[in-house]
């Protein structure tokens, strides 16, 4: 019986280069010059300190920027709404999620169920496993996923025959 595992993970590479080569364009950028500015990566969670609230807004910007180039979506990263101020600085953090939560499981779950698709999808830990007796029926249902407005950057992976 085909199937496919239902995944979202982000590259810590990917995200690492995003970060450097932000930092790399904080040394070019005018703006930015003799400002106490930099953009600190901690496992998953992006530190991103400046003198000002503006500074610190612009510095989302450039790393937004890098993470789209790396191919990294911030569509499932936790951003904070205002920026600390402590000291002399402001500071934001961005924390990017790896796996699938419960709710959104359940979501997806219920996702594939209204559209009466004939596959089966179950929840495994932080991924949803989908079955089906064809093989089309398993594309159908990437399909709907890819066009669906779930909040998470979903990735497919392990598609048995």
């Amino acid at each position: 019986m085909p199937s496919f595992d239902i995944v979202s993970e982000i590259d810590k590479v990917e995200l690492k280069n995003a970060v450097d080569n932000a930092n790399r364009e904080l040394t070019t950028r005018f703006d930015f010059r003799g400002v106490l500015a930099e953009l600190e990566l901690n496992d998953l969670i992006v530190q991103l300190k400046s003198e000002s609230d503006f500074q610190v807004r612009q510095l989302l910007e450039i790393l937004r920027g890098q993470c789209t180039k790396r191919a990294i979506s911030l569509a499932g990263a936790d951003i904070e709404d205002t920026p600390i101020h402590s000291g002399k600085t402001f500071s934001f953090n961005v924390t990017f999620k790896q796996g699938i939560d419960q709710p959104i499981a359940k979501q997806i779950i219920k996702l594939i169920k209204e559209n009466k698709l004939k596959v089966q999808a179950s929840i495994q830990g932080d991924k949803v496993r989908v079955n089906g007796k064809k093989r089309d029926d398993l594309q159908e249902a990437i399909a709907l996923l890819k066009k669906s407005d779930i909040e998470l950057p979903l990735q497919f992976e392990n598609f048995r025959d």
